[in-house]
């Protein structure tokens, strides 16, 4: 599912109340955290998470960080990688869904060496953050080697959120902090001629399954905005069935027996209309083709579907086209082959390689 929290989708530390080794923003980076070998700040051994000092007064360590999209959380990964002797061992989170206009505080700018004053706690208190819903009760967390850094955490909750509140116990480490999810908004505030990307993650969509991601994964194709670089789009490994000697036909299509795909279900059902590709950054690795396929399903067909790895029969949203290194492709409406309401969508490309970004743009639309 999406990182809701990312710092690449607008995810936000409000309020930490310790970032004495290192700060909270750590926490919601989109890179693997990164140990280096002697080097050390005037605080202390330089880390890459969020890491308090050794508690010497009563209470525990806790952050409020706000969701970049708002959406049903399904889980949680909590990272304690190269925190072997000062991780976290406990932990808990809360959350909250709050009106924005809510939840204006002071930007916290550089925090390492500090611990949060007087004004920031009655800052923070507007939140009361205490009283929010518990999503994960207090739970031990494993140290930071390699076998033992990922944890792990299922939530049952279906609510809307849009703030979380990360309680440490009572202080230590954390590299990362992902709050996997699906994006949801309000689509009573949207009209039946308003253009939206129905598979872009802030409106719901989610990636459901793919043949491969050796360099990255399918979903940050409905990431926000243009990718920053070939490490926020999807990209293939090589396919080893590429012939030796490559044919392309009239229309620059290769000839080639393999292909890669994903699966998206679209955050509202609708009538697609414009479609963006872009392979920004891919300028030596973009695929030749693609296509797209379309489907109506409903969620006992699409568990069907991911049992049986996506056997089925797709109508043709979009016929093969041939596709550009490091160029955004518009494609609008002319070209686009089927004209009804769909819920999912195949992306196919062919015959291997990398893109950055995929919109899928078309009105909402309720299922007869």
């Amino acid at each position: 599912m999406n990182n809701l929290a990312c710092e690449s989708v607008g995810g936000k530390v409000l309020f930490a109340t310790d970032d004495w080794f290192a700060a909270a923003e750590n926490l919601l980076k989109k890179s693997n955290p990164e140990f280096k070998v002697g080097l050390f700040t005037e605080y202390g051994k330089w880390m890459d998470g969020w890491e308090t000092r050794r508690k010497r007064i009563p209470g525990h360590d806790w952050c409020i960080i706000e969701l970049g999209v708002p959406g049903i959380v399904y889980g949680f990964h909590v990272d304690t990688r190269f925190f072997t002797g000062n991780y976290a061992p406990r932990i808990s989170v809360q959350a909250a869904c709050l009106h924005p206009e809510k939840t204006t505080l002071l930007p916290r700018g550089d925090r390492i060496g500090s611990a949060a004053s007087k004004e920031d706690y009655q800052a923070a208190e507007q939140f009361n953050s205490e009283n929010w819903e518990f999503l994960l009760q207090m739970t031990e967390l494993k140290p930071g080697y390699e076998e033992s850094c990922h944890n792990y955490f299922h939530v049952n909750s279906r609510k809307r959120w849009t703030h979380v509140r990360l309680n440490i116990y009572p202080d230590g480490g954390i590299a990362r902090f992902k709050v996997y999810g699906i994006g949801q908004r309000d689509w009573s505030l949207c009209g039946p001629n308003d253009l939206e990307d129905l598979l872009s993650m802030v409106n719901g969509g989610v990636c459901l399954g793919f043949s491969d991601a050796h360099y990255g994964h399918p979903r940050n194709l409905i990431g926000l905005g243009r990718a920053a670089d070939m490490g926020d789009g999807w990209e293939t490994a090589r396919r080893l069935d590429r012939p030796p000697i490559l044919k392309a036909d009239a229309k620059g299509i290769l000839q080639v027996p393999g292909k890669e795909w994903t699966v998206f279900r679209l955050g509202h059902p609708g009538l697609i209309t414009h479609i963006e590709i872009d392979t920004n950054h891919f300028k030596g690795n973009a695929p030749n083709s693609c296509k797209i396929e379309a489907s109506v399903l409903t969620s006992k067909e699409e568990e069907e579907k991911i049992k049986a790895k996506w056997d089925h029969n797709w109508k043709t949203l979009l016929p093969v086209m041939q596709l550009h290194p490091h160029k955004r492709h518009f494609i609008e409406g002319t070209l686009i082959s089927l004209q009804e309401v769909v819920t999912h969508v195949r992306i196919t490309i062919a015959p291997d390689g990398g893109v950055s970004r995929v919109r899928l743009w078309g009105f909402p639309r309720q299922l007869p």
